[in-house]
């Protein structure tokens, strides 16, 4: 049995992987300080609360975009489950050539998004991840990872807006049923999320011009992935276990 852990700024997924199943996944805030034996002692209590024993894990597959919270986290993992994890980066099998200017650059949660969603959906396409960034990333017909967007994902949007201004409130992400706001929240609202999807179709139409790949199929993931794909008919597919997907798929290239 594997464990998939997706380490990201906002928070950190775990999940057992089991052939083309996710049966059990949990969560934790990634910005937590916690020592290796707070890290083995909450997985240990995941897995009490579930129907599954922590000691059928084989393998350890972490992806992560936090350096400074690994060491812990695999001491922790060696610690509590006797497992060596295995990191996705340099010198691990991800079978996706990063055709970028410094493949170094490239986080490993973009190469475990782009794997599964080229594995999954097939090629060119571009993937895009709704988390604390919101990323697009384009995937080749060959299965090449050939270029990367970054922008502030909307929830920095909104904490550097209410944060800033001192007589703005913090406000809940939603989408109100019209542009033509008549109070300050929905006005807020208003401006961040329809301006949020003009800059996600806009940076797909680009995409697609300057790769002159006009058909290409468009993958979402990540929190606030929901939403955009409910709000847009540029994404096709909203996939929110796509990096737990990949996961499964790079550490089968590696064992097999």
């Amino acid at each position: 049995m594997i464990l998939g852990i997706d380490v990201g700024n906002t928070n950190t997924e775990l999940a057992v992987l089991i052939g083309d199943e996710i049966p059990y996944s949990w969560r934790f805030v990634t910005k937590t300080p916690r020592t290796s034996d707070e890290y083995g002692v909450l997985i240990k209590s995941f897995f009490r609360n579930s129907e599954i024993s922590v000691d059928k894990i084989s393998s350890v597959i972490i992806a992560s975009v936090v350096p400074n919270i690994m060491y812990s986290l695999i001491n922790g993992i060696k610690k509590y489950i006797g497992v060596e994890p295995m990191v996705v980066g340099p010198g691990i099998k991800t079978g996706m050539p990063i055709n970028t200017s410094d493949p170094s650059e490239v986080g490993a949660d973009r190469i475990v998004d782009a794997v599964a969603a080229y594995s999954i959906y097939g090629g060119p396409l571009i993937v895009t991840d709704f988390g604390t960034a919101t990323t697009f990333d384009y995937v080749t017909k060959e299965g090449a990872f050939a270029a990367a967007v970054t922008t502030p994902g909307i929830q920095i949007s909104i904490d550097a807006l209410w944060k800033n201004a001192a007589k703005l409130p913090n406000i809940e992400i939603k989408k109100p049923s019209s542009i033509l706001a008549r109070d300050t929240v929905t006005s807020m609202q208003a401006g961040l999320v329809y301006g949020y999807i003009g800059q996600v179709e806009y940076i797909i139409e680009q995409i697609k011009k300057e790769t002159g790949v006009k058909d290409m199929k468009v993958v979402a993931t990540g929190g606030y992935g929901r939403l955009f794909y409910q709000e847009t008919k540029s994404i096709n597919v909203y996939d929110p276990q796509l990096s737990l997907k990949g996961l499964k798929i790079i550490h089968d290239k590696n064992f097999r």
